[in-house]
Parts: structure tokens; sequence; C-alpha cells
């Protein structure tokens, strides 16, 4: 029998005013024009192709897909990200849970990335309230709406608030729907309870973003660009807080997996970027593939033409595309990510690079003839 398990309405949050941060968005933006450091000759050639790719995939009207992982975000790329989609380049973005706290903190403060070893030592870390609260609280919200993870938090910013129902409105709604749209019932009531415990007035919630020419998620809101999260149950710190539910996470990541999914689903002739995501990226593309082709393969179709360029800070030699899966004495056979990309057919290579130096240098790429 599972443990009642830990209480976290007893923990002791502090402002998020109080906590000491390591990047400031103002300082450490990288702007879109910063030349990134040099490439191999090789390394040129993977982003001139991977620029063609991209080029040839929006005139086609097929998709490219940018994963990237929390760093890009804590880095200061959001610039760069940013106008990837606003020129049309990525028409889809998605990142896991921390991608989005921080793009979120930065937004909001203008600051974010604490010093993880110094607070679990004194019983700090993540332990701050508003991350916890105004972010869990746009995913309550979010799930109600019916929306996705990412597009719960990225309307939050943009909007500068929340519009908050009033409760009897939402008990009204949860008895109404519970046989048309159990789900929507259902969250009308999750919401009541959070509504109700936190004693949070109906009406408009202002939360002022200072920051948020910097956000990545507001951006692609704006803009009307898919942005998906894909999030792990407790691996990020909005899950220390009591506003934290879990039917509001897993309803939001839920419709943001489909909605990967459905991309992945057209992807033949796109473009996938993977940009220093080793976890999530991989995992979630190889199941929404698989279903793709399911799909695909009931129409007698196959997806076959996609791109997918891999990149991350791991040092390694092996042609994936031309040698395919190395031996299990080589050390690339470890990589777990792109033994993973390399099974899922198409054309796939792999790039050693900081995720600032490819970004930049594919941004600038793309931008040459513009």
């Amino acid at each position: 029998m599972a443990k009642a398990g830990f209480d976290r309405n007893k923990l002791l949050f502090r402002k998020l005013s109080d906590r000491k941060n390591k990047v400031l968005i103002e300082r450490d933006h990288i702007p879109v024009t910063r030349k990134p450091d040099k490439f191999s000759d090789k390394g040129l050639r993977l982003i001139k192709k991977c620029a063609g790719k991209i080029i040839a995939a929006r005139e086609g009207g097929h998709p490219v897909i940018l994963a990237f992982g929390a760093h890009t975000i804590k880095n200061g790329m959001a610039p760069t990200l940013i106008a990837l989609i606003k020129e049309g380049w990525v028409s889809h973005l998605s990142t896991n849970g921390a991608g989005i706290i921080h793009d979120w903190e930065f937004s909001f403060q203008g600051m974010s990335s604490e010093d993880v070893r110094k607070n679990v030592e004194i019983g700090q870390f993540g332990i701050w309230d508003e991350t916890g609260y105004y972010i869990n609280l746009a995913l309550n919200v979010g799930a109600y709406e019916g929306l996705g993870y990412g597009e719960s938090v990225g309307k939050m910013i943009f909007n500068e608030g929340l519009q908050i129902p009033d409760v009897d409105y939402l008990y009204r709604i949860s008895k109404e729907k519970i046989e048309s749209n159990p789900e929507t019932s259902a969250s009308a009531i999750d919401l009541a309870g959070i509504i109700e415990k936190f004693k949070i007035k109906p009406g408009f919630l202002s939360i002022p973003h200072p920051y948020k020419k910097y956000c990545v998620q507001s951006a692609a809101y704006e803009l009307k660009v898919n942005s998906t999260g894909h999030p792990m149950f407790g691996c990020d710190i909005i899950y220390v807080h009591p506003m934290n539910s879990g039917a509001a996470v897993g309803r939001t990541a839920l419709r943001d997996f489909l909605s990967y999914a459905e991309t992945v689903s057209e992807l033949d002739h796109g473009v996938y970027l993977s940009v220093g995501s080793a976890v999530m990226s991989p995992m979630i593309f190889e199941k929404s593939l698989s279903m793709a082709q399911n799909m695909a393969i009931q129409k007698k179709q196959h997806i076959d033409n996609h791109f997918m360029m891999i990149v991350d800070l791991m040092e390694s030699d092996w042609d994936w595309q031309k040698d395919g899966e190395p031996p299990a004495d080589n050390p690339a056979y470890y990589m777990r990510f792109c033994k993973t990309f390399n099974r899922m057919g198409g054309e796939m290579h792999y790039l050693t690079a900081d995720n600032r130096d490819f970004l930049l240098a594919l941004y600038q790429e793309l931008s040459k003839d513009t």
C-alpha cells in the first residue's frame, strides 16, 4: 500500500525576489547578429545542408520542428528562437518543463537559474512561491480552457494575467457537462477547488511580465505557432508547490503530446531539429513517429523523406547516416539519443556543437537571402 505522501502545504516558501540568480536576461541574452564560433568544414557543410532542407520544406508547406532542452533558454537564445518562428523558418517548437520555467522566470523577473547545490543543502531549491504559484495556476486555468501546456503559460505571459472564472459558474458548468463533456466537467471542479483553496478572486488577475519580449512561449502564442511543453512528473520545481495539480499537468501535457504527434504525422519532406535534448526529444519523437506510421500505413503510405539534425555537446566522429548504428563495443553506441533517431528512418545527421553556435549559424545561414 502506497504511503500518504509528502505534505507540500507545510513547506516554507520564499519570494522569488529573494533568490540569487546566475543569469540576467537583459545582460546575457544573445542577439541574432552575434557571430558563432567557427565550425569545421564538415560542420559548415551540415549547417548549409540543414538550412537548404528547411528552405525546401517551408517552400513546400511542410513542417520544421525544433525540439530543444532548457539550456537553450538559459543560454539566452530566446531572440534567435523568436526570430526563427517569426520569420517562418520553424513551424513547431517543443521543450521540456524546465525550458518553460526558465522562459517564464525571465519574462516575469528578468532573471533565472539558481544555485542548485547550495539551495538543496539549505532546503530551499525550487521552493519559491511565484514560480510554483503562477505557472501551476496557468496550467489549472489552461486545463479548463482546453489549452496545452505551453499555450497555457504562453497565454498568461502574453496577456500579462489570467481570467479567473467564478466558482459558482464552474460548479454549474461541471454539472451541465458531466455527461456530454466529462473532461470539461472534471477540469471545472478541479479549478474551482484551486480557486477556493487559495482564495483567488474572480475576474482578471493581473500578472505583469515586464521582460516578455524575451519570452519564447509568449511570442509563439502571439504568432499562433505551435509551442508544446513535454514535462515529466516530479522533474520540475513547480511540483513542490501545493498549487500543483497532477490532473492539470496531465491534461495540458497530453494535449501538447498529441499536438506534437500530429505535426510529426505531417513530417514527410519536413525537418526535425533536436538541439540539446538527450531524453525528451528522442523519447516523444519515437512514439509519435510510430503512431504516425501506423496511420500512414493504413492509407498505404509511409513517412520516409524527413531530415533530422541532432545537435549536442557530446563528442562523436561516428557517421550515423553513412555507417548506421555502431557496434556495442563502440562508445557511440551508447549515445542513446543518436541511436534512437538513427532508427527513425529518413536522413539523420549528428553535429557536436554548443546550442548557441548552432542556432546562430543556422539562423544566419537561413537569413542570407532574405
